[in-house]
């Protein structure tokens, strides 16, 4: 069954995943078609009956800035982080049942940090505790990975997972390449 669907732009530019109930209301409202469908579980209501979508297309183009930054929110940046403590390594099913991933901001907000993409890790209770508002040289806690802004496609791949039908649109837009580079996410 699918869990989201994936919203192309007039164009056939993959945008974004919607939840299902966003897009059968586009659907409904007439701002979007349905382009894929998964044929063998319809959406019903009292009155009418609609093929599942798994990729619906807007009617109308929506500009997109090329300076457009996906917000960073604590889903995708565990998501991009793997759900891993960027100091210890520990992942989010090896925490102890009173601590948590959270975000944690390499040059802290207090000392002049942005809420960006490229200052945020994610970080257990106890390592984000233990670094409070220093920065990684002051106390020796350098993260796994450098932290930059991920493209939506593997943030989508990585929180929701594309269906077979969902990755043909995306390896028709961004290439075969792209489409591997989220295999071997999802092989890790």
């Amino acid at each position: 069954m699918i869990a989201g669907c994936l919203a192309l732009n007039a164009s056939y530019e993959p945008l974004t995943m919607v939840p299902l109930r966003r897009a059968l209301r586009l659907v409904i409202d007439g701002k979007a078609e349905i382009v894929e469908a998964d044929r063998g579980a319809p959406v019903r209501s009292e009155r009418q009956q609609f093929p599942r979508p798994a990729v619906i297309r807007l009617t109308r183009y929506v500009h997109v800035p090329r300076r457009f930054r996906r917000q960073v929110t604590n889903t995708f940046l565990f998501a991009r982080d793997d759900y891993q403590c960027q100091y210890c390594g520990r992942r989010a099913s090896d925490l102890k049942p009173r601590e948590s991933l959270t975000r944690d901001h390499l040059i802290p907000m207090s000392r002049g940090g942005t809420n960006d993409w490229s200052n945020v890790v994610t970080a257990c209770s106890p390592c984000n505790t233990k670094k409070a508002n220093r920065m990684p040289n002051e106390i020796g806690m350098h993260p796994l990975h450098a932290p930059t802004e991920p493209h939506f496609v593997h943030l989508s791949w990585a929180v929701r997972r594309l269906t077979p039908i969902q990755a043909k649109y995306i390896r028709t837009f961004y290439g075969e390449d792209t489409l591997r580079e989220l295999e071997k996410i999802e092989e890790a």
